[in-house]
């Protein structure tokens, strides 16, 4: 289940260790964040949540009155926390097009105060891994196979300098996505 590239359960797992929270609220922070040009669904959030429930990542309260029909107020259990730090620390594999998931990412980590610079730098020196692979293939390959090398080196050249630009913004960007400073319990 993804939108955008991004993992809707990890996301929303992500976004409920921050604090616990109603599917209401956690698709406006869905959708403020990571829902660029595609919103997500409110049946897909409770369709979410009902699967994190049943695996023991999330667990729902009781329905609380409001406006509107009664609204569950979901928290994040061990096993989901466990999940999304893995999640965290585990570099995506350097391939074109992976900003919006390095995105996610960095501003998950910065929401709830982990540590950003770190993934950053793993994520770094996977794309620099990548690009040494590439170099080789391109020493050694057929004409075709240096061009396909060489497109994909241009884009992992690109996730780099993002990678050290965003690096280098990543006080003002907790700034804007956690302005307390500290992830909300």
């Amino acid at each position: 289940m993804y939108i955008n590239g991004v993992s809707v359960p990890l996301t929303l797992l992500g976004l409920l260790e921050r604090e616990p929270s109603h599917g209401y609220d956690l698709k406006r922070d869905y959708d403020t964040y990571f829902g660029r040009g595609k919103q997500l669904p409110f049946g897909q959030v409770y369709s979410t949540l009902g699967r994190l429930a049943r695996d023991g990542k999330v667990a729902g309260g009781r329905a609380e009155p409001g406006e509107g029909p009664d609204r569950k107020r979901y928290s994040i259990t061990d096993a989901g926390r466990a999940e999304v730090d893995a999640w965290l620390a585990d570099p995506v594999e350097p391939e074109p097009h992976l900003q919006t998931i390095l995105f996610a990412k960095v501003t998950l980590a910065l929401m709830l105060g982990k540590p950003a610079a770190a993934y950053l730098d793993r994520q770094r020196s996977a794309h620099i891994r990548r690009m040494h692979q590439l170099t080789e293939l391109r020493r050694d390959g057929a004409l075709v196979d240096v061009l396909l090398a060489d497109h994909a080196l241009f884009h992992l050249e690109a996730d780099l300098r993002w990678i050290d630009l965003t690096s280098a913004r990543l006080a003002e960007l907790a700034a804007v996505v956690n302005p307390e400073g500290a992830p909300k319990q």
